[in-house]
């Protein structure tokens, strides 16, 4: 075979597995939805109802999503170029805005619904947006 020959043949072998990993790696938008969900719920629960008990039961329930997430995230046999970046990138941004949300929510604005509201719209917006630009990608 030609020199030829082979680089044609390694770039279609390229391209053919690169498409598979596009068309299995729609996972990690899920993901990112779901995580993104989870605040909505987790942010306002520990900003506005702060008794033990509660607490105690919502950081459970949100371990067990994490943990639940962490399991089908090390299921997945496909991850698109430049995963761990992105996924640093979400969750780094998420961490910075979780964590100005409970300073703040309990010690500048406590009890306020309305930052609770923001504050839950604000940690939802990473893995959100993460979410949408993992559909709208189609090559990284």
């Amino acid at each position: 075979m030609s020199t030829h020959t082979d680089a044609a043949q390694a770039l279609h072998r390229s391209r053919a597995m690169e498409d598979a990993v596009r068309k299995r790696s729609g996972w990690y938008g899920r993901y990112l939805l779901v995580f993104a969900a989870t605040q909505l719920a987790l942010v306002p629960t520990i900003l506005l109802w702060r008794s033990p008990l509660v607490v105690a039961v919502s950081m459970t329930l949100y371990a067990l999503v994490v943990a639940g997430l962490s399991v089908y995230a090390a299921r997945q046999r496909a991850v698109r170029r430049s995963f761990g970046l992105r996924h640093g990138l979400v969750i780094g941004t998420w961490g910075a805005l979780y964590a100005a949300a409970l300073v703040l929510g309990l010690n500048v604005w406590a009890d306020s619904v309305p930052f609770a509201v923001v504050a839950a719209l604000g940690c939802a917006l990473p893995p959100a947006a993460g979410a949408w630009l993992e559909t709208r990608s189609p090559t990284t």
